[in-house]
Order: structure tokens, then sequence, then C-alpha cells
């Protein structure tokens, strides 16, 4: 199922306090950025974060699975973005803390 637009409307709301907050589909989800730095993906209406060595452990600890992209043929990737926990998208102070990480994660591939 693609991102659906109450989802992505939602998500806007959330995320406000993100500096140059856009999303831009693409593959049937979405993608979320600041300014120019992608920093979480949506896929099914489901919020997935940018994680590196940094802050793999603190997504693995709460079992919140990474985003495995799936090619035509049936192979499996995963990616550096994991599932969320879902008080990101209920509370405010959640929001900010772990969306912090994932910029901070983002920031850190780019360098």
């Amino acid at each position: 199922m693609p991102v659906s637009a109450g989802f992505l409307d939602a998500l806007a709301d959330i995320l406000h306090f993100v500096p140059g907050y856009r999303t831009r589909r693409m593959f049937g989800g979405a993608g979320v950025y600041s300014h120019d730095l992608m920093f979480a993906l949506v896929l099914d209406d489901a919020l997935y974060l940018k994680a590196d060595d940094a802050t793999a452990a603190e997504f693995e600890e709460r079992g919140l699975e990474p985003f495995i992209y799936r090619d035509r043929n049936g192979r499996e990737a995963p990616m550096s973005y994991r599932q969320a926990p879902e008080e990101v998208l209920e509370d405010p102070d959640a929001a900010r803390e772990w969306v912090g990480r994932a910029l901070a994660a983002a920031q850190r591939k780019k360098a």
C-alpha cells in the first residue's frame, strides 16, 4: 500500500519543528527531509528513521526493525532506516528526541 496523503499531513503536523521540513514521494513511499538532508522515509504509512552505528543499538533494544528494500526479483537489502517508536507519532518530546537522533545520523553519513 502506498503512503497516504493523510499520513503525510499528520506527519507534517508532528514534525513541524524540523527546519526546512519537506517530503518527496518516491517508489510508492516518501522521503522525509530537513532542507536537502533525508533523515526518514515513509512506506505503507509507517515512519522509518535514519540510523547508524552510533544509534542502531537504541533501535535494536526496542525491537525496532530495519527497513528492508525488496527489488522486483525478491532480493532483499537492509537499509540504514529503522522503524520509529510509536511514541514519535504521539508525543512531541519523543518526536524531538528520536528525530534529533535521525538528523544526527544523516549528518554523520553526509560528512
